[in-house]
């Protein structure tokens, strides 16, 4: 399918996180662009990252929504408030959404009100908000849950009212961590819808996650990167970094019905991270 790179949404430059002496990651740095398809309203962009155990992917995602100091580089995205394209910003604490897997909610609030103290930082007005709040209610299917708390909430509607929460109080970044961790298939359905309906909802969400299963990746993302430890002059490095990116793009198999081409990619992802 045609598709044409845009504005740049996220560049990370030489990022090395470190604990006291140890070094965690070091020397990531990437380059993510939004994506227009020809014939599609909306494309966001589903970026995944891929590898072993003990590769530093969870320090990598503390690091990129400001959980975590780093030692050396930067990350930027883009400005959504600027009034001129390309304009970039240091992420902070908040602008990148994270979604942990127990989908955290507020006890005591509402679906409609935890929505609504999201959107609290940015400038809409309030009849903006209630308009924005009932789009994404609706499309969401979520229309029964507006005056419902938590446990009031099923699992898979948690974890869709959790990432539109994040999603609406971050710059339309968000980060997963494992989303498909212990799910049953009932389960990670409901987490491919969302992925779904993220993506379609605005050319400019960006959803971010990590996962061992090398099919769900190659199935739900665009671009995945393999984060393992690097072999420099002979020598196997005991720090995370980018050791392979895939970009299912310019493959020709992004967006495509899972066959014969994906299933080799597979075969590629997991020789990187075997020897990484």
């Amino acid at each position: 399918m045609k598709h044409q790179y845009k504005e740049t949404l996220l560049y990370i430059e030489n990022l090395s996180v470190a604990y006291d002496d140890h070094v965690i990651i070091k020397d990531i740095t990437l380059t993510e662009k939004d994506v227009v398809r020809e014939g599609v309203d909306h494309t966001g962009q589903v970026i995944a990252f891929v590898g072993r155990s003990g590769r530093g992917k969870s320090t990598f995602f503390k690091a990129i929504t400001g959980l975590v100091p780093v030692k050396t580089g930067k990350i930027l995205i883009k400005d959504f408030e600027a009034t001129e394209p390309n304009i970039a910003k240091v992420v902070k604490e908040g602008n990148i959404g994270f979604v942990d897997q127990k989908y955290t909610l507020f006890r005591h609030k509402t679906v409609q009100q935890t929505l609504k103290f999201a959107l609290r930082k940015t400038s809409l007005t309030e009849t903006e908000k209630e308009a924005k709040i009932k789009e994404y209610i609706e499309k969401w299917g979520l229309d029964t849950c507006v005056d419902k708390y938590p446990n009031e909430l099923s699992g898979g509607q948690r974890q869709r009212i959790a990432i539109i929460e994040q999603l609406f109080s971050s710059d339309q970044f968000i980060v997963l961590d494992e989303p498909f961790s212990g799910l049953d298939v009932g389960n990670i359905q409901e987490v491919k819808k969302s992925f779904e309906l993220l993506s379609s909802t605005s050319d400019f969400n960006t959803v971010i996650f990590s996962t061992h299963d090398i099919e769900l990746a190659i199935e739900l993302a665009q671009t995945i990167y393999v984060i393992g430890y690097p072999t420099i002059n002979g020598k196997k490095e005991a720090y995370g970094t980018i050791v392979a990116k895939f970009d299912l793009r310019e493959l020709g198999i992004a967006w495509e019905l899972y066959g014969e081409k994906h299933i080799k990619l597979s075969k590629d992802i997991i020789h990187q991270m075997m020897i990484s």
